[in-house]
């Protein structure tokens, strides 16, 4: 993807800890006073809001997890493709026995570099594909992005959202269709209006792509990228918001109404505790809500108090089960019915979503 990358990539240790030596898949962490080497690589700079910073806290709850048992080495700002392929070997040839690769560009890489090094653990973040030593991870992402539609629907006067996005991949796709389901839940004339930037980390094209959303009458503003652009643009011109990954009430205080906010510290550290263990297998996992993968960020003072227990009641229905995103009646934006009443939309149709729902503007990009 479209980040610059340094060109000598800087490797940066969070422990000061001794050597390490090789892990063999399967089998009992022998070595107990020589730390496990945990290596991870990131698309842009960590920065301190964002999917990479998440993912760095992330680690950061795993070391404390782990105090004097492992050495982290990371990598930032490595753009996917080739160079991903490049930086990923040489973590391996480093020494590394666990390898984080958090982004879906780095999934082909992540897979080849694995096939050289059958004893090294590999987890890809948003991928879908596994290998005997890769696992894959995500989260429902989308379930926050119902909870914030639905207070988007809310506190929208205009009934139009905006949505700056990066790519048209189904994990970018369920979130702006989970979002417009829940603003529609409660305004069904509300429209989402899309502007694509063909990029995970583009502040200027995130915040053109913002003002021209406001320009279309959108008064608040969702995103799927790695900057706070579209945030700030918003509040810059008076507008409502929603934070992305991380809670971005210091940047828009006044216009950010909640976020959706990631949490990967049980993730990472139930990795490399099932490694130092022994009994680590390669596996597809898909955080939700309810494991606290996902939350949103308290919601803004100016949401009023019973539009904020609505949220939290919906909230607790969804960590309960009680309901999902893409229960039917699910339309997509031609008229056709994707998901009937009464029924609830398979993993594996929404782990391929590829169409807009009602209420989505334009057609899905090619």
């Amino acid at each position: 993807m479209t980040p610059s990358h340094h060109p000598n990539w800087e490797r940066r240790s969070l422990l000061c800890v001794l050597a390490a030596s090789t892990l063999a898949l399967g089998s009992t962490w022998a070595h107990a006073q020589t730390p496990l080497r945990v290596g991870i690589l990131y698309n842009t700079p960590i920065s301190d809001v964002g999917w990479n910073y998440q993912h760095h806290l992330g680690i950061k709850e795993m070391e404390k997890a782990f105090p004097g048992k492992v050495q982290v080495e990371f990598v930032e700002n490595v753009a996917e493709g080739p160079d991903a392929e490049r930086v990923i070997r040489g973590l391996a040839q480093n020494g590394n026995q666990v390898i984080f690769t958090p982004s879906f560009g780095y999934m082909e890489p992540t897979l080849r570099v694995a096939s050289e090094f059958p004893n090294v653990v590999f987890a890809n973040g948003t991928g879908y594909k596994q290998a005997a030593n890769v696992s894959s991870y995500s989260a429902k992402f989308y379930e926050a992005r119902y909870l914030l539609g639905v207070l988007a629907g809310r506190m929208s006067k205009t009934g139009i959202a905006g949505y700056v996005a990066a790519f048209p991949i189904p994990e970018v796709l369920q979130g702006i269709n989970a979002f417009t389901l829940g603003m529609r839940s409660v305004n069904p004339n509300a429209q989402v209006r899309v502007v694509w930037t063909n990029s995970w980390f583009d502040p200027s094209a995130e915040k053109q792509a913002a003002a021209s959303l406001i320009n279309l009458n959108a008064d608040v503003l969702s995103n799927h990228t790695n900057s706070p652009a579209v945030v700030l643009e918003a509040e810059a011109r008076g507008k409502y918001s929603f934070g992305y990954q991380s809670d971005m009430h210091k940047l828009a205080p006044k216009g950010q109404l909640s976020a959706v906010v990631h949490n990967w510290g049980p993730y990472y550290t139930q990795v490399v505790g099932d490694v130092l263990a022994g009994k680590w297998k390669s596996s597809n996992t898909m955080g939700s809500y309810a494991q606290n993968y996902i939350s949103i960020a308290p919601m803004n003072a100016v949401v009023p108090a019973t539009i904020q227990s609505e949220i939290r009641k919906l909230e607790t229905a969804l960590k309960a089960g009680k309901f999902a995103p893409f229960d039917g009646p699910v339309m997509d934006n031609e008229g056709k019915v994707i998901v009937a009443k009464g029924k609830t939309m398979s993993e594996a149709d929404i782990n391929n979503m590829k169409f807009y729902v009602a209420g989505v503007v334009g057609k899905v990009p090619q």
